[in-house]
């Protein structure tokens, strides 16, 4: 990423990124860096007014709004407020195609807006800031990942759903929460060993559900990467009657002190229905927002970090989710830009692996694609979701 010309103050973001070694394996990596906007505080009639602005611009343009669970509150509230929605990036795409609007904007990162452009081609796509990313991403570049590919042609190419369209476009599958074990299983279950990336750490959860021959690219999202078992541990001794609750981006010993494990949704869902009026939440801080909401009268506590403030890399929290803003959002529908274009070829290839997931979700009779009715959602994870 190169910083464009921009009157926001810029951080720096660390991030994994996978070195590819003489033999063409990824079982090494090394510390990049990338860099983050830093949106400007506003005050609270500054956000009524731009939300009253935003509200007018979608309904002139023809627009919906789609945020993901973990963008800012005032966003996640406008989508809803505004017939929208929130979910997470699957949905948000899937939402998308299926409503009328002739306009998408999408309040996420960039492999989201991309992934709405493949299932909606015909419509606009828009984006609060196209250089806000993901370290999944980052770390998965196009041409690497093609040359780690052509290196293992026997293996069956599986990819998440956090990848460029480009990575798509050379996947065998594209796999997404309810779906992506099942689809592991089926895969080991027919002899295919496989190619798994870009987390390392998901991948890994997978792995040893399934018992499968996977090689696993060495990419981390950076803010699950973060969290640290030894002091999971120390704050549940603080909490012994808390709750855990763990997305499976997150090192292994995390995972392992988890009371539940899975997606975004299903992660909101166990917050509604547990017994526990307290939860210590390793995942994004964006999603306490929708928790909070989920289930009034629950205190949530988020997952420690590797340090607080200047020490830690995330704090719990996307950087570049943290660059979908009220004012820049209102600025992209009053001028019409930050469009997401994906190559008309390229789309193609990355829908045949959505669409090879699709059908097989169809074939099993399971629901790949998750709704707002977050009860009935609650059976649909196998403990394996995006971000």
């Amino acid at each position: 990423m190169t910083p464009q010309t921009t009157s926001q103050a810029l951080k720096t973001v660390e991030f994994e990124k996978p070195i590819l070694t003489d033999d063409d394996s990824a079982g090494t990596s090394c510390v990049a860096h990338a860099w983050a906007k830093v949106p400007p505080v506003l005050s609270q009639d500054e956000r009524a007014a731009l939300k009253d602005r935003i509200r007018r611009l979608l309904k002139a343009r023809n627009a919906v709004l789609v945020a993901h669970y973990y963008v800012d509150a005032d966003l996640q509230d406008l989508a809803e407020e505004t017939g929208g929605c929130v979910s997470d990036s699957l949905e948000m795409a899937r939402f998308g195609r299926e409503h009328p609007a002739t306009t998408l904007v999408v309040a996420g990162v960039r492999f989201m807006g991309e992934t709405a452009k493949i299932l909606s081609p015909e419509k606009t796509i828009l984006m609060p800031d196209l250089d806000a990313t993901c370290s999944l991403d980052l770390g998965c570049p196009a041409d690497d990942f093609a040359a780690f590919c052509d290196a293992h042609p026997d293996r069956t190419v599986v990819v998440y759903a956090n990848t460029s369209a480009a990575v798509k476009a050379r996947a065998d599958w594209m796999v997404t929460s309810s779906i992506g074990l099942k689809i592991v299983e089926h895969l080991h279950a027919r002899g295919e060993k496989i190619l798994w990336a870009p987390d390392k750490h998901l991948g890994g959860f997978i792995q040893k559900q399934t018992g499968a021959d996977m090689l696993l690219w060495q990419g981390s999202c950076l803010v699950h990467d973060e969290f640290k078992g030894i002091e999971l541990d120390l704050l549940r001794k603080e909490h012994p009657n808390a709750k855990i609750l763990v997305h499976p981006e997150s090192p292994a010993n995390v995972v392992a002190l988890a009371d539940v494990v899975g997606s975004t949704t299903q992660l909101i869902t166990a917050a509604q229905q547990l017994d526990a009026k307290e939860f210590i939440v390793a995942t994004d801080n964006g999603i306490l927002h929708k928790m909070r909401m989920a289930a009034p009268g629950k205190h949530f506590i988020e997952a420690p970090t590797a340090g607080n403030s200047a020490t830690c890399k995330s704090c719990a929290h996307c950087p570049w989710m943290a660059m979908n803003a009220l004012s820049n959002l209102a600025e992209v529908l009053e001028k019409g830009h930050n469009e997401i274009h994906v190559d008309p070829e390229i789309g193609r290839q990355a829908y045949t692996c959505i669409d090879r997931m699709l059908d097989f979700a169809a074939k099993q009779k399971a629901n790949v694609r998750p709704s707002s009715d977050l009860a009935r959602e609650s059976q649909l994870f196998q403990g394996v979701g995006p971000a």
